[in-house]
């Protein structure tokens, strides 16, 4: 994530903060007002995939406690798991992650309206 936002901020261009910096504009007006706006099209995607790797993280929970005391440490992904490869219960499996996926499909649709990420760059 960071590699890519460091490209991100390498490809805003310094004329922007030049004049800025001509127009009297303090160091957070350019942020918000230059980096942030510039910035959008790279965080969003960005944002994105880093919620749907950290909700699906399987492996740190179920390698370290592999779901803790009476499953206390348990997210959905783990549950998941327990449920098909422990259980054989593979119908409940199939539903249960096409639950996790439409979770994560609606975040991500509302994420884009919220950001403007489905607007184009000739749209304002």
């Amino acid at each position: 994530m960071m590699v890519t936002i460091l490209g991100g901020l390498q490809s805003i261009s310094p004329d922007y903060y030049d004049a800025a910096q001509i127009d009297g504009a303090s160091g957070w007006q350019q942020f918000r007002f230059i980096t942030l706006p510039l910035l959008n099209p790279i965080l969003t995607p960005a944002i994105i995939l880093g919620v749907i790797w950290t909700f699906n993280n399987f492996n740190v929970i179920y390698l370290i406690t592999g779901g803790g005391p009476m499953e206390g440490t348990d997210i959905l992904v783990t549950s998941l798991y327990k449920a098909v490869f422990e259980f054989y219960r593979y119908g409940f499996g199939a539903a249960y992650s096409l639950v996790i996926f439409l979770f994560l499909l609606v975040f991500s649709v509302i994420y884009l309206r919220i950001s403007g990420g489905f607007k184009g760059e000739w749209e304002a």
